[in-house]
């Protein structure tokens, strides 16, 4: 770790400089394995190299730029880059499943990031200044694995190794944050993990933004990724990539496994697009590395340019050969996912040179990786040290930075929240949502997010702070624009950058449809995104079923660890907030109304956390006549319909049905006190699909709801003509009686 003052120094020392442009592209022949077979086509589309923007990139003076100097015996390096080959080899032939041919491939560009470029400590996975490294292409784990291992991650043991895709392992199929420490995020689904990258640049960006002072750098740190083929064809990739050249992430490194190779067959026969054009059509700085299997000092030089492109991210394209090494497999989709087969792994060793066992760390490889932990524990010990000067220095800067390093909330931060009385104005809840987000952002260090070009219409603008920008990066207004998909998952990034930092996206609840993929996997990774969709029903009106939700409330509460509320009011919208804020692993979202509700009596913050509540009740004993429960703008109805049937002489209590989830967690005692198992006469009310509502209203219980798609008309009218009314909850009581 640098000291203070050579950190202060790189931030300062900035300067032009031309950056060379790429040379020849022609395609380079390699030694073993066999190059990759040429076609017409292939070489059209893999024809020169495009030149870089005559737009010079800001970069560091060189006083300031890390210099990478290779390990000083070479043997080391190739035994070291060997290494990782085996350890994948032999735990996907263990297990008999999985891809060995992207870490045979990748191991070259990963040995150098891990044992030469980044800093991190082996012991404390979770050491704030950290630098990030994210597998996009996730189905080539054994690659991070055997990293992970070598470096001395106490997570990855050689029975991990060898326990593979096992049941309970520590090494899954797929990388998970949430199992394995030294995973950063959950990737699989290509194309979410570069998404999740530009997250967390973003969170590094605009943390050094906020925090850092001429004279002490506390937040430096850079994120780096390794995507392939799979990764840029998924739109996801774009929609972030296009954001992270926008938003000028310097420090975010992405290297492209460049080998032509999918599950199909050689890309050629779908994606034929010239990436490095499009990425620097995008804002990107990129640098092409032609030998990616055996060029290490191109690598480290790719490494060193991007290090000192300071103004965007950098894509330095690696072309190397999927299964490098295999003598009969290599440069094939054959061995992109299945185990090599016995036959193959012995001619691979052969090929190689390789006469160690499976699972065998030479000894030399051994000690040479073995000085991470002591450096790491160094690197750590010297930015505690940096960051208690600065604590001295700033102490109110100190005291937001710790927030959201811990993710231990200020105290007293939860009556910022405003309250409600039935006298209060009655307002959408999307409007009441922009109250609470404001007020929120006040007392909540970490508190940022945005909205898919709809802020004005979600209402997610924080009044007290402006744009985060290139150039206003310390700013907390995030602009995602028309990118539902890529938002989502960058969201995920910032959110499991820091316990602290709480971000929340928006957009209209039905095109959650764009970007389910990501909010599944804020679910599967812990990471607690708050999501805030607007619109929430047909009371958005004449936008008619393109617009209007239906089975998305359903399909949220089917989904594990997400918390799907709809809030009546205002008091259950700063309750919903409430909660969303604490659970920093279980993402919450939030369906919210376009028209004006009017403040109910009997709802309240504290009913929010149990889920499920009596607003009103005439009954006694615990015995009332018939139980209406209702959610969002069908709680109205369904208290409106209470009284018509309490005039009637009938005993009936309403229940608002705000979160599913958190009513799952109650006590059986408190959920018989809310739905007593002796009335079965309950009526429920919700302008969505009725599938799930069997399980609140019991077998003899009825559901009001929508079974077809909206359309497009003035939302009184709708609700008249899809029977969501208060004359219809009266009907289906009485039929009870």
């Amino acid at each position: 770790m640098a000291s203070t003052s050579s950190l202060a120094l790189s931030q300062s020392l900035l300067a032009r400089a031309i950056i060379s442009l790429h040379g020849s592209d022609q395609r380079i022949s390699l030694p073993s394995p066999p190059s990759r077979a040429s076609s017409s086509s292939s070489s059209r589309r893999r024809n020169t190299a495009t030149k870089l923007r005559s737009l010079r990139p800001l970069v560091r003076a060189s006083a300031a730029v890390e210099t990478l100097k290779p390990t000083t015996d070479a043997s080391i390096v190739d035994k070291s880059v060997n290494t990782i080959r085996f350890l994948a080899v032999d735990a996907v032939e263990k297990a008999k499943s999985g891809h060995p041919g992207l870490p045979m491939g990748c191991a070259p560009m990963a040995h150098i990031l891990y044992d030469e470029v980044m800093r991190y400590n082996p012991k404390n996975p979770y050491w704030f200044n950290r630098d990030r490294f994210v597998l996009s292409a996730g189905h080539g784990c054994m690659l991070l694995y055997a990293l992970l291992h070598l470096a001395g991650y106490d997570s990855v043991l050689e029975e991990d190794l060898k326990s593979f895709r096992q049941w309970g392992s520590k090494t899954p199929g797929h990388p998970e944050n949430f199992e394995t420490p030294g995973i950063e995020v959950t990737t699989g689904p290509l194309g979410q993990g570069i998404a999740n990258a530009v997250g967390l640049a973003l969170a590094e960006k605009h943390l050094a933004a906020r925090f850092n002072k001429p004279d002490a750098e506390v937040v430096d740190h850079y994120t780096y990724v390794i995507l392939g083929d799979g990764c840029q064809m998924e739109g996801i990739s774009n929609e972030a990539a296009s954001l992270a050249g926008h938003w000028g992430l310097g420090k975010l490194i992405a290297f492209y496994d460049d080998n032509h190779i999918s599950i199909d067959g050689d890309t050629e026969i779908a994606f034929t697009e010239n990436v490095d054009q499009r990425f620097e059509a995008l804002g990107w700085h990129v640098i092409w590395v032609k030998n990616g299997n055996t060029g290490y000092d191109e690598i480290r030089a790719a490494i060193k340019e991007a290090k000192a492109v300071t103004d965007k991210p950098t894509l330095i394209k690696v072309t190397t050969t999927i299964g490098y090494g295999s003598p009969n497999k290599a440069n094939s989709y054959s061995v992109h996912g299945a185990a090599l087969g016995e036959k193959e792994v012995e001619a691979t060793r052969n090929n190689l040179g390789w006469p160690y066992e499976p699972f065998k760390v030479p000894d030399e490889v051994k000690s040479h990786w073995s000085r991470h932990t002591p450096e790491g524990a160094g690197l750590e010990s010297d930015w505690n040290a940096s960051f208690a000067a600065y604590e001295k220095k700033y102490p109110e800067e100190a005291a937001e930075l710790k927030s959201i390093i811990t993710g231990e909330l200020p105290a007293g931060w939860e009556k910022a929240l405003p309250t409600y009385t039935p006298e209060s104005p009655g307002d959408a809840t999307r409007n009441l949502s922009q109250q609470c987000l404001n007020a929120l952002a006040k007392v909540v260090p970490g508190f940022l997010g945005g909205s898919a070009d709809l802020a004005s219409s979600n209402m997610t603008l924080l009044k007290a702070f402006g744009d985060f920008q290139k150039a206003t990066p310390e700013e907390r207004n995030l602009r995602f624009g028309v990118r539902e998909h890529g938002m989502g998952a960058i969201c995920n990034g910032i959110a499991l950058h820091s316990p602290g930092l709480i971000p929340y996206c928006a957009t209209f609840f039905v095109f959650t449809d764009y970007m389910r993929g990501a909010m599944r996997i804020s679910a599967l990774s812990e990471a607690g995104v708050i999501y805030v969709m607007t619109h929430d029903s047909i009371g958005l009106g004449e936008d008619g079923p393109t617009h209007q939700p239906v089975e998305h409330l359903a399909s949220f509460r089917a989904m594990p660890n997400t918390l799907m509320f709809r809030p009546a009011d205002g008091n259950e919208t700063a309750g919903a907030y409430k909660i969303a804020v604490t659970k920093r692993k279980t993402p919450s979202i939030l369906a919210l109304s376009r028209q004006k509700l009017p403040q109910l009596p009997g709802t309240s913050i504290e009913g929010v956390e149990k889920g499920g509540y009596t607003i009103s009740d005439n009954s006694s004993g615990n015995k009332p006549d018939v139980i209406l429960v209702g959610t969002g703008s069908e709680l109205e109805i369904a208290a409106q319909a209470a009284e018509v049937l309490r005039k009637e002489g009938k005993t009936v209590r309403v229940v608002s049905f705000v979160c599913w989830e958190l009513f799952d967690e109650q006590t059986d005692e408190y959920k018989e006190s809310v739905l007593p198992s002796g009335v079965s006469a309950r009526v429920s009310i919700e302008a969505a699909s009725t599938f799930g509502w069997g399980k609140i209203v019991g077998g003899k219980g009825k559901s009001i709801g929508i079974n077809s798609f909206g359309a497009s008309a003035p939302a009184p009218l709708l609700y008249k003509e899809f029977g969501i009314t208060v004359e219809a909850v009266v009907d289906a009581a009485k039929s009870f009686f």
